[in-house]
């Protein structure tokens, strides 16, 4: 027992999900029950903020349960493996940091940090949608698009720290209409993110007709209202979703794919994706499953309090 009134032994796993706009904290128990989840707007644009931040949000929850736990943080970009520091992040702010050995040394204990997409994955992997699957590809198609691998329970992070990181890949067998494709931001042209993401299908969508102003929501709307228009980009969407992640079949040949981020909600795509794929893997049978969150929007938080074992973590 600790001097505040915290036992040392471990019986929770904790996680943090440190976004741009808001940080959430998570704990479960070993079986994945949620016992207590905390929610605050991240300080913006404050380095050092954001570190009191999480530290006075897991020691409120260690005071509420009376346990300590392991920490595990979800964030935006990776930790360099040359320099130690976040990099590839769109949070200014975290860039260039030392953020997991900041962290380690104001809660006083390890802390374990992975990419927000590979929290995603692993989540889905230990109890979600793809619970007992070897290899799971977890997919991130929201205002930008991530992936992250997991095999066996283990999240690869790989040589460079970017395993999974197919948004910033060309778009395979692109047509002509789709070269060179549209400016990223990564200074590139034609990457999948700028096919794949909600805004990027907003901004083809308007390019294509002239109807500027609706978001991928409307669009989606629009088409089950029988919007020609809509239904054509939907369809384009579907068709260049089902490239991209044959690309990763290909590759990896995940058991399932698990989609998340905004465009996960439209359910169409778990059914007229997988047939058009079809074309493209290199197989004479597909066995990989195409499937939606289990978890949804919890699952980058719980993926975060998975990354450490029972038992470890705490010391």
């Amino acid at each position: 027992m600790t001097s505040d009134g915290i036992t040392s032994r471990l019986f929770v796993r904790i996680g943090v999900d440190l976004g741009g706009t808001k940080i959430e904290v998570v704990a479960l128990a070993d079986d994945g029950r949620e016992l207590v989840r905390r929610r605050r707007p991240t300080p913006s644009g404050d380095y050092r903020a954001t570190i009191a931040a999480i530290v006075i949000m897991v020691h409120d929850i260690e005071r509420e349960l009376g346990e300590r736990g392991s920490v595990g943080v979800g964030t935006p970009g990776a930790i360099s493996p040359r320099s130690g520091l976040i990099k590839n992040s769109n949070s200014q702010a975290l860039m260039g940091q030392p953020l997991d050995r900041d962290l380690a040394a104001a809660l006083n204990r390890p802390v374990r940090m992975a990419n927000d997409a590979n929290c995603f994955a692993l989540s889905e992997a230990v109890d979600g949608a793809a619970a007992g699957a070897e290899i799971v590809f977890g997919v991130i198609l929201g205002t930008g698009v991530g992936g992250g691998i997991v095999v066996s329970g283990h999240v690869l992070t790989g040589a460079n720290a970017i395993s999974g990181e197919w948004g910033h890949n060309p778009l395979p067998w692109p047509r002509d209409d789709e070269r060179p494709g549209p400016a990223c931001y990564c200074g590139r042209h034609g990457c999948i993110e700028v096919f794949l993401s909600g805004p990027a299908m907003a901004s083809g969508f308007a390019a294509a007709t002239g109807r500027a102003g609706l978001t991928a929501s409307d669009i989606v709307k629009a088409a089950a209202g029988d919007d020609r228009d809509a239904e054509t980009a939907l369809q384009r969407y579907e068709e260049r979703l089902a490239r991209a992640l044959a690309h990763i079949i290909n590759i990896i040949d995940p058991h399932v794919i698990v989609l998340g981020g905004g465009m996960s909600n439209l359910s169409r795509l778990y059914v007229n994706v997988p047939p058009l794929w079809r074309d493209y893997v290199f197989s004479d049978t597909i066995d990989t499953k195409l499937v939606p969150p289990r978890h949804g929007d919890s699952s980058g938080v719980r993926g975060a309090a998975w990354l450490w074992p029972l038992g470890q973590g705490t010391t």
